[in-house]
C-alpha cells in the first residue's frame, strides 16, 4: 500500500534555486557550499559557509554519520517486445524469499539513467508494463522477473545474475547512478559517494554528508568533536508522489549507541548527519528512550506527534514542500524554526537538492 503524508508546508522554490550539478562543477570544493544554522530555543538563523562547521560545534558534541555507500542502482533493460525500460534497484539485500525491490521507469532520451520529477519519465497509472511474471532482460546475460506488487510503483523481482556474481558486483559493472531530471548530465558514481561511505548498499546517496571532506573531518576531530557511524541503506524515493519511506536495512553498532548515551549524559548534543541517521537512531530507541545496538529493517516514520528521543540536532539538505522528510525535521526542530530557515534560504538564494546547500538545525 502506498502512503502519502501531508506535511502542511506551503512554500515555492524558484527554479533557479535547483542545483543541477555538484559543487565541484560550479568551481567550489565539496565543502564550499553554504549552510543556514538554525537554533530552536532562540528562534534564530545564521548564514555560514559549510567550512565553518567546526566553529559552530563544540568538543562536547557527537556527529552520527551514515557510512552507507551509494550503488550505481540504475540499469537499462529490455522487455520481451524489445522496448527499453529503466530498472532502478531499490534494495541491495533480498527479502526472506530472495526477491529484490525494483522500480520501472521510462529510459532517458540520452540513454542515461535519468529520472525526472515529471510525467515524462515515470509511468502514469495504467501505462506501466509492470505485471506479475513480467521478464526484463538485463545487461550481461542477466534478467529480472516481477513476482509481486509492493506499492503503486515498486515491485518485488527475482534477479538472476551471472553465476557467482553478487548484486553489488553486478551493479558496479553494469549500473549507473540514479539521476533526477534536474541533473542535466550523468556524473560518475564517485560524485554520489560521501567521505564516510564504507558499506555499499544505498540506491540513492545519503546526501547530507556530501559536503564533508577528509580535511574537514580531521579539523572536527582535532577540536574534539566526536564522529560515530551507523548504517542505513536508502531505497528509491518518490519525488512525484512524496510517499512515506518504506522499510530500509539499518544497523546501529554498540559503540555508537554507547557514545550517544554518554554524550547525552554529559550534556552534549547528538547531531544526526542526515534524515537516514535520525531514522536509524530512533529505530534503536527502547521504551525508556535509550539507544541500544540494533540490526535489522526499520519501517519507522517520524512525525512531530511521535517526536525524537536520541537526536538533538540535524544536518540536512533543503526539501520540497510536500516531502515527507519535513515531518521529521519538524519533530527535531519545531515548525517555527523550519519556517524561519526556509524563508532565509529562499531569500538568500540557497540551492536545493542533493548537490545543493545545507541546513543545520540545533537546539
Amino acid at each position: 500500500m502506498t502512503i502519502t503524508l501531508e506535511t502542511g508546508f506551503d512554500f515555492d522554490v524558484p527554479d533557479e534555486l535547483t542545483a543541477h550539478e555538484p559543487a565541484e562543477a560550479r568551481g567550489l570544493a565539496r565543502d564550499g557550499v553554504r549552510m543556514v544554522v538554525g537554533y530552536r530555543r532562540s528562534l534564530m538563523a545564521e548564514h555560514h559557509q559549510f567550512t565553518n562547521l567546526p566553529d559552530v560545534l563544540t568538543a562536547q558534541d557527537l556527529l552520527v554519520v551514515n557510512n552507507s555507500g551509494t550503488l550505481p542502482a540504475a540499469l537499462t533493460g529490455r522487455l520481451v517486445d524489445g522496448r527499453p525500460v529503466a530498472v532502478h534497484v531499490s534494495s541491495a539485500e533480498p527479502n526472506e524469499r530472495g526477491a529484490y525491490l525494483v522500480e520501472l521507469r521510462r529510459p532517458a532520451p540520452d540513454g542515461g539513467a535519468a529520472r525526472a520529477a515529471g510525467p515524462s519519465r515515470y509511468y502514469q497509472p495504467g501505462e506501466s508494463p509492470a505485471r506479475v511474471g513480467l521478464v526484463i532482460t538485463l545487461p550481461g546475460r542477466a534478467h529480472a522477473q516481477l513476482t509481486e506488487r509492493f506499492t503503486n510503483r515498486l515491485w518485488f523481482a527475482e534477479i538472476r545474475l551471472p553465476r557467482g556474481m553478487s548484486l553489488v558486483a553486478y551493479l558496479a559493472w553494469y549500473g549507473k547512478a540514479i539521476r533526477y531530471g534536474y541533473v542535466d548530465r550523468e556524473w560518475p558514481i564517485e560524485a554520489y559517494q560521501t567521505v564516510f561511505a564504507t558499506e555499499p548498499g544505498s540506491s540513492e546517496m545519503p546526501s547530507a554528508a556530501r559536503p564533508f571532506t577528509a580535511e574537514l573531518v580531521k579539523e572536527l576531530e582535532r577540536r574534539g568533536t566526536k564522529i560515530a557511524p551507523i548504517t542505513l541503506h536508502t531505497g528509491v524515493a518518490s519525488p512525484e508522489a512524496h510517499e512515506a519511506p518504506y522499510a530500509e536495512r539499518f544497523k546501529v553498532p554498540a559503540a555508537t549507541a554507547e557514545l550517544v548515551e554518554r554524550t547525552r549524559r554529559d550534556g552534549g548534543r547528538v547531531v544526526a548527519i542526515g534524515t537516514t541517521v535520525v531514522r536509524a537512531l530512533e529505530s534503536a530507541v527502547d521504551a525508556d528512550g535509550h539507544v541500544h545496538a540494533a540490526d535489522g529493517w526499520t519501517d519507522l516514520i517520524i512525525t512531530p506527534e511521535r517526536g525524537v528521543y536520541a537526536v538533538d540536532g540535524l544536518l540536512t539538505g533543503w526539501h520540497e514542500p510536500r516531502a515527507s522528510h519535513l515531518l521529521m525535521l519538524q519533530a527535531v526542530a519545531g515548525r517555527p524554526l523550519l519556517d524561519l530557515c526556509y524563508a532565509e534560504a529562499i531569500a538568500g538564494g540557497y540551492l536545493w537538492h542533493e548537490f545543493g546547500d545545507v541546513n543545520l538545525l540545533l537546539p
